[in-house]
């Protein structure tokens, strides 16, 4: 009985390390989804054109460029434009 109960043991913290490392592995997955799916022009997120050629002159062409980015610091960026640029980007990520 003692054998079973230990085997039952292992067996359990196997699948507990399988599912850790499944589950790490989505998310790794996902991010790199979402870095896929963000290789395109900014153009994408259909932003008034003046707040594309603030993040073109900001230096950012492709939404990738915006996601790992303060967007606070980009120079020309009051809060409603930095509303309407983060409630684009949450559109698009949905999306993705």
């Amino acid at each position: 009985m003692d054998n079973n109960k230990n085997t039952k043991k292992i067996v359990d913290r196997e699948m507990k390390k399988i599912t850790k490392k499944l589950m790490d592995n989505l998310e790794n997955y996902r991010k790199t989804v979402t870095f896929l799916t963000a290789d395109c022009p900014i153009q994408t997120l259909c932003l008034p054109k003046t707040l594309e050629n603030i993040l073109i002159a900001a230096g950012c062409f492709r939404v990738y460029d915006l996601l790992n980015r303060d967007l606070a610091k980009i120079k020309g960026l009051g809060d409603s434009r930095l509303t309407l640029l983060t409630a684009r980007l949450n559109e698009f990520l949905a999306m993705g």
